[in-house]
């Protein structure tokens, strides 16, 4: 039996629970020779970054099959809950040594994705999951990842990673974010440049706001 988990801005995902399909939508409101393109091109680039992954044994979703003709991207179920259920779950045990340890896990694979150029552009803890065998972070939706060998793209990813820990988890995403961010450093290879970089990012975020 497939369930429809979930529609985003750009895609419909199902799963029988084996599998998770992601079917890209027409959008009506772009001209539809550039909407097909749009999609099929996304969907082709999802693709790669899936095998990427796999090539590299990154803990994400294993690729079964692309479609671009159908704009539908199969891939493997991952089992388990998000990483925001887990977090949220142990804040309320008040276990912390054990929400920050998945934390350090996020900021290292965060560097590992970077270190191959990849930019995931979605770094919520709603877009990883706690395997549920392997007790360790998968990260999943890299719809709107692409490759990339610049630091400004791997600050803005961290800026965006900075923004979602603070509007899911307000009460601890300082402390959250701050171990992140030594797991990365330790990790990434262009760790202290891309930090420095996102210093420059965030300070170009609160003059916009001002403005």
């Amino acid at each position: 039996m497939t369930t429809r988990l979930a529609q985003g801005a750009e895609a419909i995902i199902y799963t029988d629970y084996n599998t998770v399909t992601k079917e890209r939508f027409e959008k009506k409101y772009r001209h539809p020779a550039l909407d097909k393109e749009l999609r099929k091109f996304r969907t082709r680039r999802e693709s790669k970054i899936l095998e990427k992954l796999q090539e590299m044994k990154f803990p994400a979703p294993r690729l079964i099959e692309m479609d671009d003709s159908t704009m539908k991207v199969n891939m493997d179920h991952v089992p388990g809950d998000t990483v925001k259920k887990a977090i949220d779950h142990l804040e309320e045990k008040k276990d912390s040594k054990r929400y920050l340890a998945l934390c350090k896990e996020i900021g290292e694979k965060i560097a590992t994705l970077h270190n191959a150029g990849i930019v995931h552009h979605d770094l919520t803890t709603s877009n990883m999951i706690l395997h549920r065998d392997e007790d360790k972070v998968y990260f999943i939706d890299f719809g709107l990842s692409f490759f990339s060998e610049k630091v400004e793209d791997y600050a803005v990813d961290l800026h965006l990673f900075k923004h979602a820990l603070e509007s899911r988890h307000y009460r601890i995403w300082e402390k959250c974010f701050n171990i992140a961010m030594a797991g990365y450093k330790k990790k990434a290879k262009k760790g202290d440049e891309t930090m420095k970089r996102l210093e420059t990012v965030e300070k170009r975020g609160r003059y916009k706001g001002k403005h």
